[in-house]
């Protein structure tokens, strides 16, 4: 069983690679650090100002999520899903893979273990732009200091873990949607109108169950040190455990898979 699923999910991450949407998780982990370079490029005195504070590497992550947790990230979830989970219609490759010598779960639960891994990657490019972001201008300019502040290992992984955790549900409803529909159209549709919408009601008092909101909605509580009046992490939890149930359900009954 172990062997079964650790091959299956070899061969997935294989099939997926050099694909647009190994593309993305590179782009979109490093586009938002990208663009606040260039600006820090351009405008060295904001930099400048940064080093001046007490929570530099606090600051600097805080204002790289204020432009990725809106509406990038989101939006890079169902790109990525989308094109990830569709590359069997794609390839017209369903029914090969149905006789391959594993079970339909193993198949399901390799497929998502892939998209949740490629979460974890673009979490880990972003970072790592991040870091990048603030070392880079001070090759170009002398008056900016290399960034040599402690890095409070706690706080970042803390973090990355809580916005992990709150992309999951979209992860999972995506994956599920996409496989679902053989038109790629209607998935990424469907996951961008979610996205929007989630935006759109940001004032809601039942925003806690739209999951495309989650990032959004952690940022401005962390953004104003907001006591939550929702624990957004056991909500993730909920739907992940909700909408990766409901998907292998809907995968295993769907007569016509490719």
């Amino acid at each position: 069983m172990n062997n079964s699923f650790i091959n299956c999910f070899t061969a997935e991450w294989i099939k997926k690679r050099r694909s647009f949407a190994d593309w993305l998780v590179l782009a979109g982990g490093f586009f938002v650090p990208l663009i606040i370079t260039l600006i820090f490029l351009f405008y060295p005195k904001q930099l400048i100002s940064l080093h001046g504070s007490n929570h530099f590497w606090g600051i600097l992550f805080r204002k790289s999520w204020q432009m990725m947790a809106f509406m990038l990230l989101p939006m890079g979830i169902v790109l990525a899903v989308s094109l990830t989970a569709q590359l069997e219609f794609k390839n017209n490759s369903w029914k090969q893979l149905r006789t391959a010598p594993v079970s339909a779960g193993i198949v399901y639960f390799s497929k998502l273990a892939v998209l949740i891994v490629m979460l974890l990657l673009l979490l880990l490019l972003f970072n790592l732009g991040i870091y990048l972001s603030a070392v880079i201008p001070s090759f170009f300019y002398s008056n900016i200091p290399f960034p040599k502040y402690s890095i409070h290992a706690g706080y970042f992984l803390k973090e990355n873990a809580n916005y992990f955790i709150i992309c999951l549900p979209m992860v999972s409803l995506q994956f599920l949607l996409s496989l679902q529909f053989k038109n790629f159209l209607v998935p990424v549709g469907a996951g961008l109108a979610l996205t929007v919408g989630g935006l759109i009601a940001l004032s809601w008092k039942y925003i806690y169950m739209i999951p495309s909101s989650y990032t959004a909605l952690y940022f401005l509580q962390t953004k104003d040190n907001a006591t939550p009046a929702h624990n957004l992490q056991l909500w993730s939890l909920f739907y992940f455990v909700l909408f990766t149930l409901l998907g292998y359900w809907l995968y295993l009954s769907k007569k016509e898979k490719g």
